[in-house]
């Protein structure tokens, strides 16, 4: 650890225990700085703002059409067991850190602290931005998922009416700056929006479960949900087209480290954080699986789902047999979307801001400060509100761009995971990083989900880049290696111009950071 950044003297329990208050909240300010939110958040409130973000039925149903372009049902229904299943990978792998290290920074963090003095300044500064750009290009997802909803039903009950790219910005941009405006002024002092947000989320989904299958008649034959593969046209063997169908269910867990960088919101984040991880992908997987399944026994006319501006509207519509109850279920599932688009603009702005802090982005000072009435950090929520408003500027030049960069963010998302996780691995999964008496430590059995989350991230890498056809045309094609260049340009831009003298790795003092979480 280098020296400006962990005091190497021995610190006693008493030197955490005589800044402890009773809900440890000074033994924190210690250890991170007085510059910090006030911690407000419960282990519910943080279970439910990491459910919140992924809001797994939700965004399975409104990328839906993705998984039928590529593979079908077998790709949705059992993609999503394949996905659960690393996707579980990954969250038993950051809880075992998370609970040992909880930090707002999270990957980046743990990257320093893993990895060989030699790179870990280096690799910090790769994982940190990598996790920022997922985190924006996650909000910028969320955000135009919104207008596509809303002009989808327009087209509905007006088949003339043809949806222009200035209205989907506009939606697109309303949607950013009102929930930024709830996020700067009210959810400090409101945590339960996102408990609020839980039990409508389960409610709703359950609702449709239940009113959809009622009212379907007929239902699709078992055959058609469980065995029928679709690759018609895609110019790719059955096994591509499965791994590129994967987006749709994959992206029903997408920001699901959310909980990692809302640590330094939370009373007791070394429980907290780890609990909120796995109960994000349980609760994930036992809403979305029997949904989709239950949406695919509602469609009776595959190709009007396929030609419909919006799938999740037409399944509705189908299994109801009414436009206007079709309509009245996607309102209410756009009120989702706004309460994900809430726990994202905060999750995203704390790593911001912790990556800010530690001297990580141009503007730091700014980025890295909290305001001291608001209880925010102000700046870093504008930052991350600026960037994915200019994404919706690029959607309004070009939806094929914009689509690229959306696509980026589960391939960010893992990667950011993967690297500290391949740190660790190469360490031998090291008791100095891991102490055996520690809680959440799966000491041997840790290697099999560090395995399959690096392997999970290569694999996403390359195939989430391939082009929906083969031979591809401009319009066919996947444009997500050109964004992450892109991206990877800026982050050099900003490593050469300003990090490269300034970012020295995280500001914490892990000798009394190691202490008060072995006391949780």
């Amino acid at each position: 650890m280098a020296e400006a950044h962990k005091q190497e003297n021995t610190v006693s329990n008493k030197d955490v225990e005589s800044s402890d208050n009773s809900s440890g909240e000074l033994a924190y300010e210690s250890i991170f700085g007085s510059d910090a939110p006030p911690r407000v958040l419960s282990v519910l409130d943080i279970i439910s703002a990491g459910f919140n973000i992924c809001n797994s039925w939700c965004g399975l149903a409104a990328t839906l059409f993705l998984g039928f372009l590529a593979g079908g049902p077998v790709t949705i229904i059992y993609g999503l067991v394949v996905a659960t299943f690393v996707i579980g990978c990954c969250c038993l792998s950051m809880a075992e850190l998370s609970a040992k290290y909880p930090t707002a920074g999270g990957q980046y963090h743990w990257t320093y602290i893993v990895a060989p003095k030699s790179v870990n300044r280096g690799a910090s500064y790769a994982a940190g931005l990598i996790n920022i750009f997922a985190w924006q290009a996650i909000a910028a997802s969320i955000c135009v998922i919104i207008p596509q909803l809303v002009l989808g039903m327009a087209v509905y009950w007006n088949p003339t009416f043809t949806p222009q790219n200035y209205q989907s910005f506009l939606i697109y941009q309303a949607t950013n700056l009102l929930v930024l405006g709830y996020n700067i002024g009210v959810l400090r002092w409101a945590p339960w929006t996102h408990t609020v947000g839980l039990v409508y989320s389960l409610l709703l989904g359950f609702s449709i479960f239940v009113a959809c299958l009622a009212k379907a008649s007929p239902k699709a034959p078992n055959d058609t949900v469980w065995t029928l593969f679709v690759n018609e046209g895609t110019g790719w063997p059955s096994g591509v087209v499965f791994l590129t169908g994967m987006v749709n269910p994959n992206f029903a867990y997408v920001g699901i480290d959310g909980a990692v960088h809302l640590a330094e919101d939370a009373l007791n984040a070394a429980t907290a954080v780890p609990w909120a991880l796995i109960a994000a992908v349980t609760i994930g997987f036992v809403t979305c699986f029997p949904f989709v399944v239950a949406m695919f026994y509602c469609i009776s006319d595959p190709s009007a789902i396929l030609s419909s501006p919006v799938p999740i509207f037409g399944i509705f519509e189908q299994a109801l047999r009414s436009g206007s109850g079709a309509t009245a279920l996607t309102t209410l599932l756009i009120m989702t979307g706004i309460f994900a688009l809430n726990a994202t603009q905060q999750t995203s702005s704390r790593l911001s801001w912790s990556f800010a802090r530690d001297g990580g982005l141009i503007f730091s000072k700014q980025i890295g400060h909290v305001h001291p009435k608001l209880g925010v950090p102000v700046w870093a929520l504008l930052f991350n509100a600026v960037v994915v408003f200019i994404m919706g500027c690029i959607y309004l030049g070009s939806q094929v761009a914009f689509n690229a960069i959306v696509g980026t963010c589960l391939i960010l998302m893992h990667m950011s995971i993967a690297i500290p996780i391949l740190f660790l691995m190469l360490s031998g999964r090291a008791e100095r990083f891991l102490p055996r008496k520690g809680h959440w430590n799966m000491g041997a059995l840790g290697w099999l989900p560090n395995l399959f989350t690096v392997a999970w991230s290569l694999i996403t890498l390359i195939f989430y880049c391939f082009p929906t056809t083969n031979p591809t045309t401009s319009g066919m094609m996947n444009y997500a290696s050109a964004v992450l260049g892109v991206f990877f340009l800026c982050g050099l831009a900003n490593w050469l111009v300003y990090a490269r003298t300034r970012y020295h790795g995280p500001k914490i003092d892990m000798a009394k950071l190691e202490l008060l979480t072995a006391r949780s």
